[in-house]
């Protein structure tokens, strides 16, 4: 069951995001480090400024993902896909799709036009999957995040979710 986290699910919000940076430390722009020491208040400020769906399954968060909208008027058809997660026991069972899907929907509803993530080249599942799920890539940012000293590519990936093409 998917569902978009509000102000009071902070807890849920903590523990899913927690164990996402603890098991897939390599995956991500933040470490454990920098969200372990958030007072409260700003893990309720960054759950509520962004929108973030969970799934969970049999009562557990198993998946998340995030959309963090552009704030600057000329870029707010634009959002960012962010903090991506399934639990690795829980994955091929379609609940990356059906997050995108809520999020996809959501942002529509928002009056998103294009979607945007950055991706490790590290991560040629996830890659793929963008993939599949229509996202082309747009760039790279070499050496975009540096984990344990080492130095990872990002991949940048888009895709319009209004039927409008994107101009090459």
């Amino acid at each position: 069951m998917i569902r978009q986290l509000g102000p009071d699910d902070m807890q849920v919000f903590r523990q899913i995001r927690l164990e996402a940076l603890r098991r897939e430390p390599a995956n991500f722009a933040s470490s454990v480090e920098d969200w372990e020491v958030l007072p409260d208040a700003e893990w309720t400020r960054r759950l509520t400024a962004n929108a973030v769906f969970v799934d969970f399954h049999d009562g557990e968060p198993v998946a998340m993902m995030g959309l963090m909208p552009q704030a600057a008027s000329k870029m707010a058809h634009r959002a960012t896909v962010i903090m991506v997660y399934v639990r690795k026991d829980r994955r091929g069972a379609g609940h990356a799709r059906a997050l995108l899907d809520a999020v996809a929907d959501y942002a529509r509803s928002a009056g998103i036009r294009l979607l945007e993530l950055a991706v490790s080249a590290e991560n040629p599942a996830a890659i793929r999957f963008y993939q599949r799920e229509g996202f082309t890539q747009a760039g790279r940012i070499p050496g975009g995040t540096i984990h344990e000293g080492r130095e990872i590519d990002e991949i940048l990936m888009t895709r319009r979710i209004d039927g409008g093409a994107v101009a090459q």
